[in-house]
């Protein structure tokens, strides 16, 4: 019987939003439940008023190593055959992915659900969570892509809904690493070109990162984008315009054709929830 894993890890120092915090733990209650799999909370610094330093050109670079480092040592010390990562902002998935490259060296690919590349480098962008997918390559950051310990191949990502006519000057490795991608124009009604780039590299296993981002903010309101009050066009682009419905039919096409043995999401920021409990700091009931 495989045995899964399941990481709830809080990081926001990567995206320097401390909402990501709230957003992890309120989609490890989301998130389908399971009597089997083993659940472990990354410990995360959440010092969450502080101002990040710029350390080798990433923000709260020492940190972010720092919950890198736990994550990688829970995933070899429990050895799963899967493992389902509940963010916290996109650079949850380094740790998990880089394991599982390991673990299925000849036969993994990744399969990135995402409006944005996730590639630049440190000349480029100061975010950790900017940079995650490139330090999975090799590229990225240098400080962090030293610490996979298992690349990966271009050969072996697919990027989804990548908003390509929309890429900023920090997603110039798209073409320079001439990336496989897919619209959402193109995945819009069929999942078929995907399904075609999984068999034309024969992919038995698929680790999948799921930036909540990919969605439109006029479909899925737990999103940056979707802030209240905030006109989608005042928002820098590119800004997801896939629905729930479309990525959740990806999914369940590529779940037929391979196994999914990693699964990442990321992004979350549930306004909702976390204006409601801003409302209510200040009532002294709640503080008894």
């Amino acid at each position: 019987m495989s045995k899964t894993l399941r990481l709830v890890f809080p990081q926001w120092q990567g995206g320097n939003d401390p909402n990501y915090v709230f957003g992890s733990e309120l989609l490890s209650h989301i998130v389908p439940p399971s009597a089997k799999a083993e659940t472990i909370r990354v410990t995360v610094d959440e010092a969450l008023s502080q101002e990040l330093p710029l350390e080798n050109g990433v923000l709260g670079e020492s940190g972010l190593v720092k919950q890198l480092a736990e994550a990688a040592k829970v995933l070899e010390e429990k050895r799963p055959d899967k493992v389902i990562t509940l963010g916290g902002d996109c650079s949850i998935s380094q740790a998990p992915f880089d394991y599982l490259h390991g673990r299925y060296p000849d036969s993994l690919g990744i399969l990135w659900l995402d409006a944005h590349s996730d590639m630049s480098t440190i000349n480029d962008s100061t975010r950790g969570h900017m940079m995650v997918l490139g330090n999975l390559l090799g590229q990225g950051a240098p400080s962090f892509a030293e610490k996979v310990q298992h690349p990966f191949k271009v050969e072996q990502v697919l990027l989804a809904g990548l908003k390509y006519q929309e890429l900023r000057p920090c997603d110039h490795q798209v073409d320079e690493l001439n990336m496989n991608y897919l619209t959402p124009e193109e995945l819009a009604n069929d999942s078929q070109p995907l399904i075609d780039w999984i068999y034309q590299n024969q992919f038995k296993q698929l680790a999948i990162h799921f930036d909540l981002d990919v969605l439109s903010p006029q479909d899925f309101r737990s999103t940056k984008p979707a802030k209240p009050y905030l006109a989608v066009e005042q928002f820098p682009a590119p800004v997801g315009t896939m629905t729930l419905e479309q990525i959740a039919r990806i999914i369940g096409d590529v779940a037929k054709k391979t196994e999914i043995v990693g699964f990442s999401i990321g992004e979350h920021i549930p306004w909702d929830a976390i204006n409601l409990r801003k409302a209510l700091e200040g009532v002294e009931i709640f503080r008894e």
